[in-house]
């Protein structure tokens, strides 16, 4: 997937654009999967996996208006690895990366910092989560089933995000959402808008920033692409935002686009106790704010709303794809606070499926970074819910043969190339094959062997007991599995490298006079070029002033942050919000390479135990017995040469950090202590200036730096709060007792932890002392 062109431009040709090649594989191989059955290390790679696909994603949707993928597939991707860190807590992050944030915005547009982020939302696509949703919050301030606690519910506007920033009532700023953080200046084009007043009315702040959605209505968007030497749009969305995204105003003051505010940044005083009351203050001052915005008691109010809006979506004028909640009291509001980046008071609530049938012409398999080999369905393209469907998710192998990862069937026959088959995509989510019409076979159809080798390098491609993918065993030498690798390398949450996408890197990957075949070739790329008497400014699509913005993006990626780089190198289970805790816990690139290189030992011994125990499992299945396990992980880990300290003390301090755990620890270890890998790695860092990680501000603050593990129950604040209000004091949060704990906060109920503490002098505090200690 090649990066799209810069913004300022109209975007969205007519046409659902398909979706890279590597989404599908991932979540064609995780659909059908019995996420139950997932062994824990296939769950992480999946996490892995999820969050490059969404990061990759934003760049196209957010900052160039020309998605690469549909919103089915992206929230898919979202859908899918909240479903994984559900099923696998040890995985899991409270601040998980299933709502990446926009995408970094376009060189064409001043940059604008957000004075507070701009968030995404997390989704939920059924009553039962949206209730577990209403749980979760009572559960996180510490209330009971009968205290109040109110939401408000309004339609979801499927828009561009827009932030306005109104300095003593006048417009003085305007600036889309970006990446969350820096979004692009397109205040001019936002003056021409009619429902943003240039100037409010009423008492208002002094400083008032207000957000809300630019879009685009069903008559408007007809008329649009109706209009004469018009370019074709395809829908609303994307007609909006590249109306937007004008570098001329007066093409924009020709679009007509609207504007609904539904909620704010930075105020200098607040604009109500409550979400409804700020809601109409934004209205009494001259904005147009939804009319079906609702106030809702329980979470049965807030799902008859739900249904409220979906009766009434065709007939509304403008794109909706969802009910978004949020919590009225804004107090509330503040102390729920933010994950990574979504809010956890609010909630996105989707629509339902929406189907079709086609006829599935043919399957492709695809071969990813880590080996995994997916089938692709091919289809005779057809509109599911507004988008044309060319592509659908096969998951696996067992999914084709109409089975689960049990060989329980889930349909009533295989799916053959030729079948006429349902495609479906839920809550507006990926596209997904659920059922094959069998009477309309005409016999001609015919079943898929799925492979054995891997259709790219000829390797094995093995499945192992209790996996539901197939990999090739090909490693490196996959050319399939080295260009995903690359790519994954010059993503968007990675390098980034504006001119090196994924069409450049696999073009650089087959050239043999300047080829880039490992990350570090990248950065030796200038030289080779100088020493060269073929130039690279000289090739087919190529130019003077391309090849030196290529070789000035390289060379401002020399400098890069600690926990890019960490997720750059594509280690399997180290996702960016993995990255990012790996980074912030060790501080710089010297302190994480050392502490890895002394785990190996501890994290070979556990590994081989782990695999002891698959064998010791097996083996007791067909022999009928009770397995072993315990016994059989004890000896392995007690067996002779005793590992040496160190080694124990450094694996155990990586698996506490709180979200990592053995699955990561591992991962880290096993591609640290591989020969080629590690070589491959210091020739990288050698070329690069890795920036030690940002800590939190913590002037004043008596625990910054030190480790904390909580334990029992808390009383006075719930356990997520107690987290985040240490990590924001700068303290590092682990999951468990060690030599390196600093503190144990231990509340009623405290067991093992609090013992093991006690053995090791760990400094033990209750509740109390613990808010006393943080103020």
């Amino acid at each position: 997937m090649s990066k799209p062109g810069r913004g300022g431009s109209d975007s969205g040709d007519a046409g659902a654009q398909d979706r890279g090649t590597d989404v599908q594989a991932v979540l064609a191989a995780l659909d059908a999967t019995d996420t139950a059955a997932l062994a824990e290390a296939e769950a992480g790679d999946y996490i892995a996996q999820l969050s490059e696909i969404l990061t990759r994603a934003d760049l196209a949707y957010h900052r160039d208006d020309a998605p690469v993928i549909s919103d089915a597939d992206y929230d898919r991707a979202k859908r899918r690895l909240a479903e994984l860190e559900a099923a696998f807590p040890a995985l899991a992050r409270p601040d998980s990366p299933t709502g990446q944030v926009g995408a970094a915005p376009s060189e064409a547009f001043g940059k604008v910092t957000h004075a507070q982020r701009m968030m995404s939302l997390g989704n939920a696509f059924s009553d039962e989560e949206v209730t577990d949703f209403v749980g979760r919050v009572r559960s996180f301030l510490g209330l009971g089933a009968e205290a109040e606690l109110d939401f408000t519910a309004e339609p979801k506007i499927d828009g561009l995000s827009l932030s306005l920033r109104y300095e003593n009532g006048v417009l003085v700023q305007a600036a889309t959402r970006g990446d969350g953080t820096v979004g692009e200046n397109v205040t001019a084009n936002a003056r021409t808008i009619s429902d943003i007043p240039q100037e409010l009315s009423g008492d208002v702040p002094e400083i008032l920033e207000v957000r809300g959605e630019v879009y685009m209505s069903h008559a408007d968007f007809a008329a649009l692409n109706a209009g004469d030497g018009a370019r074709v749009f395809a829908n609303p969305r994307n007609a909006a935002a590249g109306s937007l995204r004008q570098l001329d105003a007066e093409v924009t003051r020709s679009r007509p686009l609207r504007f609904f505010a539904y909620s704010w940044g930075e105020v200098s005083a607040p604009l109500a106790e409550t979400q409804i009351g700020a809601v109409k203050r934004l209205a009494s001052i001259g904005f147009q704010t939804n009319p079906l915005t609702r106030l809702c008691h329980n979470a049965k109010d807030m799902i008859a709303h739900w249904a409220l809006i979906e009766a009434q979506r065709a007939s509304l004028g403008y794109d909706i794809d969802g009910v978004v909640y949020k919590v009225n009291n804004l107090g509330y509001q503040a102390r729920l606070g933010f994950r990574a980046t979504t809010p956890r008071w609010a909630l996105a609530h989707k629509f339902p499926a929406e189907t079709a049938w086609t006829r599935l012409n043919g399957i492709d398999i695809q071969v990813g970074r880590t080996g995994a080999l997916s089938p692709v369905a091919r289809l005779d393209p057809v509109t599911v819910g507004g988008v044309t469907v060319s592509n659908a998710t096969l998951h696996n192998e067992d999914y084709i043969a109409g089975v689960n990862s049990n060989g329980e069937k889930i349909r009533d026959t295989d799916i053959r190339v030729g079948d006429w088959v349902k495609v479906y995509r839920a809550g507006d989510v990926i596209p997904k094959i659920s059922d094959v019409d069998e009477a309309k076979r005409s016999g001609a159809e015919q079943p898929f062997a799925f492979p054995e080798t891997c259709p790219e390098c000829g390797s094995a491609a093995i499945r192992e007991p209790g996996d539901a993918v197939r990999r090739c065993t090909g490693g490196l030498i996959c050319p399939a599995q080295a260009i995903e690798k690359l790519k994954h390398f010059v993503s968007r949450g990675a390098f980034d490298i504006e001119g090196l996408g994924a069409k450049q890197v696999e073009a650089f990957y087959h050239d043999d006079t300047l080829p880039i075949r490992s990350p570090a070739d990248i950065f030796t790329l200038k030289a080779r070029d100088d020493a060269n008497i073929p130039k690279l400014k000289n090739r087919d699509g190529w130019g003077e002033t391309s090849a030196s913005n290529l070789f000035e993006a390289i060379g401002a990626r020399r400098h890069i942050p600690l926990a890019r780089l960490i997720y750059a190198l594509g280690i399997r289970h180290v996702g960016e919000v993995v990255a990012a805790d790996l980074a912030r816990y060790y501080g710089n690139w010297a302190s994480f390479a050392a502490e890895v290189d002394a785990a190996i030992p501890a994290a070979e011994r556990h590994m081989e135990a782990d695999e002891a125990v698959l064998h010791e499992r097996a083996a007791a299945a067909s022999e009928g017995r009770r397995a072993r396990v315990s016994a059989t992980r004890d000896a392995v880990l007690a067996r002779a040469p005793a590992l040496p300290g160190e080694a124990v003390a450094a694996y155990e301090s990586l698996i506490n950090i709180d979200g990592i755990g053995a699955v990561v620890a591992q991962s880290l270890c096993a591609t640290f202590a591989q020969a080629r890998e590690r070589e491959m790695i210091e020739t990288l860092v050698a070329l690069l200036d890795p920036q030690d990680a940002e800590q939190p501000d913590t002037e004043g603050s008596a625990v910054a730096g030190k480790t904390i593990v909580f334990t029992g129950t808390l009383e006075k604040m719930t356990r997520a709060e107690a987290k985040a209000r240490a990590e924001a004091l700068g303290a590092k949060v682990a999951g468990s007792v060690s030599s390196k704990t600093d503190i144990l906060v231990a509340g009623p109920g405290a067991g093992s932890k609090a013992r093991k503490a006690a053995d090791l002098g760990v400094e033990v505090i209750d509740e109390d002392a613990w808010l006393s200690l943080i103020g």
